[in-house]
This record gives structure tokens, sequence and C-alpha cells, in this order.
């Protein structure tokens, strides 16, 4: 069987693919050629190394690429501009055309999304979001989605309003790894009680949290806080700071959740306690409906 399609989600550190047929996913890869490995003549070749075998023997017409992500950052393969909100997370008539060499593929790339005021971008989220807005035509309300630098949404009307960027992740790994507290959290154990205590001193006292941060480290030295529960403790002050300084996004809102196995668990369970379902969704579904969606708005708009 051959490609209809190829779907990409590119970012800074890994690269995913999907050839896409009519009954859907026919195959997947991975590799670790993200963006930040790459200078702009290396993308369409690290490209090919993941999708060629899906390309081996064909003839005829093109077949089209639509890549999301850190691809289209300025330090990416080509700068897709961004949109402004509030706006439609995809549009397929403003997908950005890539130049290649291979007479066999066309490439294009989804734009990001910007805010004037207070400033912020996304890009690779938008796609995530539109796929979300695929699956769940009449969801109004806050999507979060957590990561490195975790992202809040409203959307309404099948846009987003505005959104809102935290670094939790990002604060996360660099205390853990790299401050003074990773003295006391080696390992990668975990602690629920030690969380939910952190989350509810997070969201309490969000002006306090650099106190907070140092009497992890007090704690171990002076009571036997252990590493479990001083990485979760640590994992759930970051969190409820972000849903404290959040909370316009979510307080009286639906809620979807769209990130890994890991960490929107986390982000769900914080949520819970402050007596806030959120439905969780999968990444990989959000990024392939968000494409998906692209690619049918491009052809629409081409016919």
């Amino acid at each position: 069987m051959k490609p209809i399609w190829i779907a990409i989600d590119w970012g800074t550190t890994n690269l995913r693919g999907w050839t896409m047929g009519d009954a859907g996913i026919m195959a997947e890869a991975s590799s670790d050629k993200g963006m930040a490995s790459l200078k702009p003549a290396e993308f369409e070749a690290a490209l090919l190394d993941l999708i060629g075998p899906w390309l081996a023997g064909h003839t005829g017409a093109p077949i089209p690429v639509y890549a999301c992500g850190m691809v289209g950052a300025r330090q990416g393969w080509v700068e897709a501009p961004y949109r402004a909100v509030p706006c439609a997370p995809v549009h397929g008539g403003e997908l950005m055309a890539v130049p290649v060499q291979d007479p066999r593929i066309t490439v294009q790339i989804t734009p990001g999304l910007s805010q004037a005021k207070p400033a912020d971008v996304m890009r690779g989220e938008e796609t995530q979001i539109a796929g979300a807005l695929a699956l769940y035509p009449q969801f109004d309300g806050a999507m979060c989605l957590p990561g490195t630098h975790s992202k809040w949404a409203q959307v309404s009307a099948g846009e987003v309003v505005s959104f809102q960027t935290f670094m939790t992740g990002e604060m996360f790994a660099l205390l853990s790894t790299q401050s003074v507290l990773r003295l006391g959290m080696g390992g990668d154990g975990w602690d629920d009680t030690a969380f939910d205590t952190g989350v509810a001193e997070g969201m309490a006292r969000p002006e306090r949290l650099a106190a907070s941060l140092f009497r992890l480290r007090a704690e171990g030295l002076l009571a036997g806080l252990t590493a479990d529960a001083a990485r979760a403790r640590l994992s759930g002050l970051l969190i409820g700071a972000e849903l404290a300084a959040a909370r316009a996004y979510w307080l009286g809102m639906d809620v979807a959740l769209i990130g890994s196995s890991k960490t929107t668990p986390l982000y769900a369970r914080a949520l819970a306690a402050q007596g806030v379902p959120a439905r969780a969704l999968s990444v990989t579904d959000c990024t392939l409906a968000g494409l998906t969606r692209a690619a049918s708005h491009l052809a629409k708009d081409k016919s």
C-alpha cells in the first residue's frame, strides 16, 4: 500500500513520523534528529532518513508531508510565521511551503500562534489543540498541555482566544538535577502524599515558592526528608504555583489535558484536589487529528 500523506511531529530533540492511508496509520517511526541538532541544510536529509522506506519505488505525484512543531521555528528548517490569537488553531491556507530537492514529496509546516499582550508564543501545541477540537467539536473551555513549557489555552467557538506559558517542566528538570536540591532527590522514586502536600502549599502561598523550595533541602538535612518525597513535593510545589497563576483558565471551566502519560496524571490529580475533573487526551491522537485537519483545510482551499 502506498501512503496518501505523511504526518510529522518535529520537536527540539525528537522527530516522529506516521505514514497515513485510507484506513489511518500504516506505519510510524521516530529518531533523535530534533531541531536543535540540525542546521537548515540538514533537515531534508534527516526527514528522508526517517520516511525513506515509505517512499521506496514511489512514482507519480509527490506525497504531501505535513509537519508541526519546532521545525518551523526561527532556528528550524524554514520559519513559519506566527498567527495572532484569537484565531482557529490551524488554517490550511496559512501553512508554510518548504522547498525540497526530492521530487517524491512536498512539505508544508503549520505555523505557531502568538499573543501580543501578555507576550507569548506556542509552536506545535496549536496542532494538538486543533486535533482535540476535531475529536471534540463542541468543546468550550480550557486546554492544558503539560510539558517542558506547559501551556494553558482558552478555547471557545473553535478558536484559541488566549493562552499562557509556564516553564514548570523545565524548572523541575533544572532544580532537580542542577541546583542544590539535587543533593536530596536522587533516583526516580515518588510519593503521592508528598506531591499532594506540595500542590496544596504551592497553590496556597505561591509568593513563597522560592522559600518553599529551599525548605526541601533543609528538611532533608534536619528532618530526614526522603529523596522520593523531596522529588514529589518539588513537582507539587511547581504545579501548584502554576495552577494558582492559571486559575482564571480552569476555575469553573471544562478542562482537557493533552500531555504525556507521565505528566498528565499529575495535573489531573492536582486539579481533582480543587474539585475540577479533567479529560485526558492522547498527544498522538491529537497531533494526527490536527495535522489531518490542516491537510483537509488545505485541500479545500485548493479546490
